[in-house]
């Protein structure tokens, strides 16, 4: 489940000037070695910037710039808010467990909250409430009400969307006038780290299994995170049969490896095509196949041959002269 929450955590996508604060608020049904009950995860973009834990019970900064935070009391005021989040979250999940038909066993409910600020200055917001995985419910944050996306959820939007309660409204309020606002400051105290772009490296290989040739791109040493990385046949995209997550380097930089099958008719000219926001224009680097491979191997397979034929030849040579000269000494011999 902890593979599971990491995956749904992760951040990807293609270049965009636009900034996205997302909270992951986690809470498991039972405790697990080295693994919070509850915990609050914040990134901004790609890079996590703050983090919450039943463990530590205190919110802490995790981004070295969110440590200039100039609010000399939000870490305060967040970790107050966490700690009664914590104590919400244990009824979520025992909800959620109720909900679902679940009595026992290791079980995981999610929200995720963001909101995104678009180039244009434009922003929305988002809710999502997941449990072991799957949306069962979100925010439709134009008319601030939950949308069931399960029946299990029926009940709990049902009552979050009455006139007594107006959940929904409560939330869009606060991720419209408050939330947006964290964003900006946080844009504010990272924005050396958010703007700094690195041009990234690109290696192609490919390898042949009969008819069959696997080929890979691999680029890396790029910031920031997000990357649009695909192998083309000309104008035609390839479709990846292998591709990892972006991987961060201990240098702050980032990786990924795209891979892909292919069966090369007459023609065909395969190319890894890199978009970045480093770049002015997308990269696009060639593979080469090796030149002549067949004929090399052809050329060496006689070369081992005519070796082979010689030595042969020249044991056969060298057996016949002895024998020859043997019986010629055994004649002479006998005459005298």
């Amino acid at each position: 489940m902890y593979a599971v929450t990491m995956i749904l955590m992760s951040v990807s996508g293609a270049y965009s000037d636009s900034h996205t604060l997302r909270y992951y608020y986690t809470g498991i049904s039972a405790p697990l070695p080295g693994i919070p009950e509850f915990s609050v995860v914040g990134y901004l973009d790609d890079q996590q910037i703050e983090l919450y834990s039943s463990d530590v019970k205190k919110r802490i900064p995790v981004a070295e710039w969110m440590k200039a935070h100039n609010d000399p009391g939000y870490w305060e005021k967040t970790t107050q808010v966490s700690k009664r989040d914590e104590v919400l979250f244990k009824q979520e999940v025992k909800i959620g467990m109720k909900r679902f038909n679940h009595s026992e066993g290791l079980h995981i409910v999610q929200v995720v909250t963001s909101c995104e600020l678009r180039d244009d200055g434009s922003f929305t917001g988002y809710q999502q409430y997941r449990y072991d995985g799957r949306e069962y419910m979100f925010l439709d944050a134009e008319r601030g009400i939950y949308i069931p996306t399960m029946r299990e959820a029926e009940i709990t939007t049902q009552r979050w969307n009455s006139p007594d309660f107006r959940m929904g409204e409560r939330v869009k309020y606060y991720l419209d006038n408050v939330f947006v606002g964290h964003l900006k400051n946080f844009i504010q105290y990272g924005k050396e780290d958010l703007e700094r772009r690195v041009r990234p490296h690109v290696k192609v290989t490919g390898r042949e299994t009969g008819a069959v040739i696997k080929l890979h791109c691999q680029v890396y040493g790029f910031h920031p995170r997000a990357v649009d990385v695909k192998w083309m046949n000309g104008e035609d995209e390839v479709p990846s049969y292998e591709t990892t997550n972006v991987l961060p380097n201990p240098d702050g930089t980032y990786q990924i490896r795209v891979s892909a099958e292919v069966t090369p008719k007459e023609g065909d000219s395969y190319s890894c095509n890199v978009d970045h926001s480093s770049l002015e224009e997308p990269l696009l680097i060639r593979w080469e196949p090796p030149q002549n491979s067949h004929l090399v191997v052809v050329i060496t397979v006689v070369s081992i041959v005519l070796i082979l034929t010689s030595v042969i030849a020249g044991v056969i040579i060298y057996k016949k002269k002895k024998n020859y000269t043997a019986a010629g000494t055994s004649d002479s011999s006998s005459d005298t």
